[in-house]
This record gives structure tokens, sequence and C-alpha cells, in this order.
């Protein structure tokens, strides 16, 4: 039973969630930029490369704005949170050979405890955001019941990814629960908050190119 649902989550599953994700977020692109084009088009006609790609450089700096000086810890633990998130996935050894067998491509990859030092940085930064949300009482207020969600989608396939590689107690079952965690979490990634992946250097830019090129000043 184990065996043919892992066969599964491993095969047609993994086609599955590669089709969702890219489907949705051509979707959600095009969709949001027929919706621009209806309801504000004047951003268009504004919209300047130049400052996009200087204020999205600006931003992707530790401590270049403003706001991330006066709030150092969650600075460091969101610049940690989000390079560990993309680098796990796209460079652990196992995933590149899966790539490799699967579609014949491969890609440089990291050491294994590299990876299992930086899988276990997301889950404490998972940690960090789930107490913000408990104990800060201004984030609290703006929390709903669907953020929980969307924070456990992230770190469960970190968890149960440390769980399978270090083997321990039914380890076999925790491989199963990071595939299919890890497919379910791309899926929704079009469809929910996570979606600010695909709109960010967007909304980035947009803001860049506003204070850049109209309001003449910095966005920072």
């Amino acid at each position: 039973m184990l065996h043919d649902l892992f066969s599964f989550v491993r095969g047609p599953m993994v086609w599955i969630a590669f089709t969702v994700f890219t489907v949705g977020s051509l979707y959600r692109l095009i969709s949001m930029w027929r919706l621009a084009k209806k309801k504000d088009s004047v951003i268009f006609n504004y919209f300047s490369i130049f400052f996009a790609i200087r204020s999205i450089g600006h931003w992707i700096l530790p401590f270049a704005g403003v706001n991330m000086r006066k709030h150092p810890a969650m600075t460091v633990v969101a610049f940690l949170f989000h390079g560990c998130l993309f680098a796990v996935p796209i460079f652990l050894s196992a995933h590149v050979i899966l790539f490799k067998e699967s579609w014949n491509i491969s890609w440089w990859w990291m050491p294994d405890m590299a990876a299992d030092i930086m899988a276990m940085i997301v889950i404490g930064c998972c940690l960090f955001f789930l107490g913000r949300r408990i104990f800060l009482k201004e984030v609290r207020y703006l929390t709903s019941v669907s953020d929980y969600l969307i924070l456990a989608a992230v770190a469960v396939p970190f968890i149960s990814g440390v769980w399978a590689y270090h083997q321990w107690a039914a380890f076999q079952a925790a491989l199963v629960i990071h595939i299919v965690s890890g497919e379910i979490m791309l899926m929704i990634i079009p469809f929910t908050k996570l979606s600010h992946m695909l709109f960010a250097p967007f909304t980035r830019g947009y803001m860049g190119s506003e204070f850049g090129g109209v309001r003449n000043s910095k966005d920072w």
C-alpha cells in the first residue's frame, strides 16, 4: 500500500503539481495584468524599467531599507527564511538526481549537511513567524486561520524532509508526507498569499517607478 502510494506521488502527482502551478501562475499573472489594464491603465504609462530595477535591487539587500533597520530581528529572519526556502528545494542533491532521472537535466547541488542545516533554519523561521502571530497583538489582529494553514503548508515539507533524511521512526511515511506536502505547497502558490512570490517583482517595480519617476523620491 505504502509502495503504491509512493509510486503515485513520485510519478503522476509530480506532473499534476507542476501543471497546476504553471497553469495557475500564468492565469494569475495574465488576469492581474488584464485587471490592471482595465482599472488602472495609467500605471503602464509611467512604468520605468530603470526605476523598477533600482528598487528591486535595493530591496533585496539586507538592511538597505529604513523599515528593515527598524526591525533587525525580522529582517534577519526574513532573509534567512527566503534564501533557504528557495535554495534547499532547488539545490538539494536528492531533488537534482530526481530531475536527472526524470528529464535528464541536472545542475550543481549543495552538500547534504548544508541542506539539512538550511532546512532546519526554515523550520526555525516558521516557528518565529508563528510566535509573532500568536504573541504580537498587532500581528495577531491581522491573522486569520488561512495564515496559520499557509505557514503549516510551508513548514511541513521541511519538517518531514529532515525527518526522512535522518531516518527517524517511520521515516518511509515521513518521506511520503514530504513529497505530498511539497506538491501541495507548489499547487497552492498561485491561489494563496504565497502568490506574492509571483507578483513581488511587479509590485516592487511599480512602487519604484511611481516613487522614482513620478514623485522623484526613493521608495526605501
